[in-house]
């Protein structure tokens, strides 16, 4: 499922601490790891049904929990708790090795 110019169904912040970061309105991956996590929650939450609000609170939870962590660590964070929340993971399985 994309948006009609290819971009993902899912829209997602632009503002906020749950927004993920950008320069001149375009998101900003510092790392190829960071990309690739955003890349697999956009899959997820298209293949689930379920809007960017879902993930959000899942988002702003990670980002209480682990106030040291930056922004794509709480992103992965959160993604887990959805993994784990929606059946498609076990806890375990979404722990860090």
């Amino acid at each position: 499922m994309s948006a009609a110019n290819g971009g993902p169904a899912v829209e997602i912040d632009a503002a906020g601490p749950a927004a993920p970061p950008r320069q001149n309105g375009e998101l900003v991956f510092e790392a190829p790891w960071q990309g690739r996590a955003f890349g697999l929650c956009i899959a997820v939450l298209e293949r689930e049904g379920l809007a960017w609000a879902d993930f959000r609170a899942h988002l702003v939870t990670a980002i209480a929990r682990l106030p040291e962590a930056t922004y794509y660590e709480h992103f992965v964070a959160a993604l887990a708790d959805l993994l784990v929340e929606r059946g498609l993971v076990e806890r375990d399985a979404a722990e860090p090795a």
